[in-house]
């Protein structure tokens, strides 16, 4: 049954949600290839579990901002489509799990209600933009990147150039050198600067962390504030033609600037600069309200329901606010995991103390901010009673999660399960590590790092060990990543594969050695290179022993069940091969798109939506001769190697000039049109000679 759609949200949603409605029909009727549905449906926020027959959806809330109605309205939808679970990421979002395909575009519908949506939460697109939580009120910063931020994710979000690119794009925004949004991780990072009085950004390139982590490089020690939004639509541009798309696991931005170097890179990057509808991209602060102008409110004084836990708070979970006397409280939750009855009594208390502008933080917590000093303690007692006021906000107790075997295809251990537990162990036998931000923890189910293992002090990421015909969970130990600030951090080295059961005995040997061996102020990454990666594998060997198993030693944290590695197939990876046919068709769909949007007066839109009929026909008439597609450079290449030389197609010039004209015009009115009528040709041309192929093939 259709969707009913809510005719108040606005158009562009509408159309979304239709189409994914529309979209499901007919891959449930067998009209549309699994291969190209889950890439279409990835696009809008729908993931595929590990579960059968159920979905997660990825609600994407730029920079973690998010009001307290809108949270009510998440709460609402997770109720009614799902299990009452909100779960928060590191990429401060929030997903909901065990939705219904037929229910997803109801979700969004009731979402788009809010002003919430699900465009490209997920797939090879622009990702969700991060930022550092304490944007607007940090006392470091130079300026607010709030604004900016937001502007970035508006600029992308249904941008023609960002919708199937060969993967995934991550772009943070830090508000200070501190870098508190990691840029070094990001295929965009952007670090505040300012040059004789000019707002700017240092930019850091190409970082990534998965299987094979990079750090990002710099692009720019300053980049005018103007002059952010075309870089970055021509960088992505080049990623987008330049990009892999045939090894999935070889397609990030990281891999293609090592393989032709950071130079030839910027040098593509300024060869799109002709094509960009952008010149120059001011940003007007004014257009988005700065958190500055909020007036805190009045709150009651009282006494703290536990003063020793209130005092551990305190020091712990509460950021001095740039503004004079107001403070930011931070909220510890664990496993990002928040129950929807919780979560709605917090949106009430947010309602009642705060800024309506709760934060999502990097790493899976929340916050709140505009609290005055004599109101701390009535906001604490108000969180207390909801189990909110845990102290050690992003402390070494406080580990960063992914789901992992929870819902993960691609999940081999259980991350929630050995959280759980070293989080107890923590609690009972190292209290004061609630007090120390030195060391941070982050635990994957896999080596991709969803939980950011790979920039931890101490990362674990899903593994296993195999012993006569079991099969044991296990962790493999990574020691020494971290944040350094201002575009700079080091990656974990790999130690010592463990059985997951062994994992609280070694960090314990490596809490104590550290106390004990030492410097008086040493940080932990410090003692760790003094000493040495062999010395820690040294000290850790013993807990990788695996003679005089005992029988739940194959069995997971959280588990009753004999562990077996159940991996899937992976969501958000790119098509390989495709029906020729199931690609000229869907090739109409962008004809159609670059035909609106030239009536509309987006000319820009319009040529790249031309430039993708372009791609997308002569990738599925390759696909007809069994010749390999790759990046979209190579198809173009590759078309005329083999339908032009051959004579089966011809041009006024070569169909690669035709095509990369993209490159050499100014996006105006009259070249959108002569580009388009070029691109319904050739679309038209490539349906005749599909046509007769077929004829020729049945005398």
């Amino acid at each position: 049954m259709a969707v009913k759609i809510n005719p108040e949200i606005n158009s562009f949603a509408q159309e979304d949600i239709f189409e994914l409605d529309s979209k499901i029909s007919k891959f449930r009727a067998g009209e549309i290839a699994d291969e190209r549905f889950r890439a279409f449906r990835l696009t809008r926020g729908v993931y595929g579990q590990r579960q059968q027959g159920v979905q997660m959806i990825r609600i994407k809330l730029p920079y973690g901002k998010i009001t307290a109605k809108q949270l009510e309205k998440i709460c609402d939808v997770s109720d009614k489509f799902s299990t009452g679970v909100l779960h928060l990421t590191t990429r401060q979002d929030i997903q909901i799990h065990y939705v219904k395909l037929e229910d997803t575009p109801s979700v969004w519908n009731d979402l788009e209600e809010a002003n919430i949506t699900l465009r490209e939460a997920c797939g090879n697109t622009v990702r969700n933009v991060t930022a550092s939580p304490t944007a607007g009120i940090d006392r470091d910063e130079l300026f607010d990147v709030t604004p900016y931020t937001h502007a970035f994710f508006a600029y992308f979000l249904r941008n023609p150039i960002c919708q199937e690119m060969g993967r995934k794009f991550k772009v943070s925004f830090s508000s200070s050198d501190k870098d508190t949004a990691f840029s070094y991780i990001h295929d965009l990072g952007f670090i505040p600067k300012i040059q004789n009085g000019v707002k700017g950004f240092k930019v850091m390139i190409g970082g990534g962390l998965g299987a094979q982590p990079f750090l990002a490089q710099v692009a720019h020690e300053f980049l005018p504030i103007e002059q952010m939004m075309p870089f970055s639509e021509a960088v992505i541009r080049v990623f987008d033609r330049y990009g892999e798309r045939t090894r999935r696991h070889k397609a990030r931005m990281k891999y293609l600037i090592s393989e032709i170097g950071l130079e030839e890179f910027m040098k593509l990057v300024d060869e799109e600069r002709m094509a960009l509808k952008s010149k120059s991209y001011p940003i007007n602060e004014g257009d988005f309200p700065l958190g500055s102008n909020f007036e805190s409110k009045n709150l009651p004084f009282t006494e703290p329901s536990d003063k020793i836990k209130f005092e551990e708070w305190k020091k712990t979970n509460i950021y001095a606010q740039k503004q004079t006397g107001l403070n930011a409280v931070f909220i510890r939750v664990r496993i990002g995991n928040i129950p929807t009855e919780i979560a709605r009594k917090f949106a009430e208390i947010v309602s009642e103390v705060a800024a309506d502008d709760i934060r999502v933080t990097v790493n899976q917590g929340l916050m709140i901010k505009f609290i005055p000093e004599n109101g701390l303690a009535y906001v604490f007692n108000k969180l207390h009673e909801i189990g909110f006021a845990e102290p050690g906000f992003d402390s070494t107790a406080d580990i960063t999660t992914c789901p992992g075997t929870d819902t993960c295809n691609l999940g081999i251990a259980s991350s929630y399960g050995i959280t759980h537990v070293l989080e107890e162990m923590m609690k009972v036998e190292f209290r004061d590590l609630i007090y120390n931000n030195d060391i941070k923890i982050k635990i994957s189910g896999c080596m991709n790092s969803c939980g950011q293992h790979g920039m931890a002090n101490i990362g674990l990421h899903g593994s296993s060990i195999k012993s006569g015909e079991l099969v044991m969970p296990a962790m493999q130990l990574l020691l020494g990543g971290g944040l350094l600030g201002d575009g700079a951090g080091t990656v974990g080295d790999k130690i010592i594969k463990l059985p997951t059961k062994r994992m609280p005995n070694a960090l314990r040997t490596i809490f104590n050695d550290y106390e004990i061996n030492g410097n008086d102020g040493e940080y932990f990454n410090d003692y760790y290179l003094r000493q040495g990666k062999n010395y820690f594998y040294q000290i850790l060997k013993p807990h990788a022993e695996v003679k005089n198993l005992t029988q739940d030693m194959f069995v997971d944290w959280g588990h009753s069940e004999l562990f077996t590695t159940e991996v899937g197939v992976g969501e958000c990876a790119g098509v390989v091969i495709d029906l020729v046919q199931t690609l000229l068709i869907e090739t109409e769909d962008k004809l159609t798109k670059a035909i609106n949007t030239y009536e509309s007066g987006l000319f820009a839109d319009s040529i790249y939506h031309s430039y993708a009929v372009f791609v997308s026909t002569a990738k599925a008439l390759l696909t007809s001769k069994e010749v390999n597609t790759n990046s979209q450079h190579g198809i173009i290449g590759d078309f005329d190697k083999n339908f032009v030389e051959t004579g089966e197609f011809s041009f006024e010039t070569s169909f690669k000039e035709l095509v990369l004209s993209i490159n050499k015009n100014e996006p105006t009115k009259d070249f959108a049109n002569d580009y388009l009528s070029k691109a319904k040709k050739y679309l038209q041309d490539s349906f005749d000679y599909r046509k007769n192929v077929q004829l020729n093939a049945l005398v």
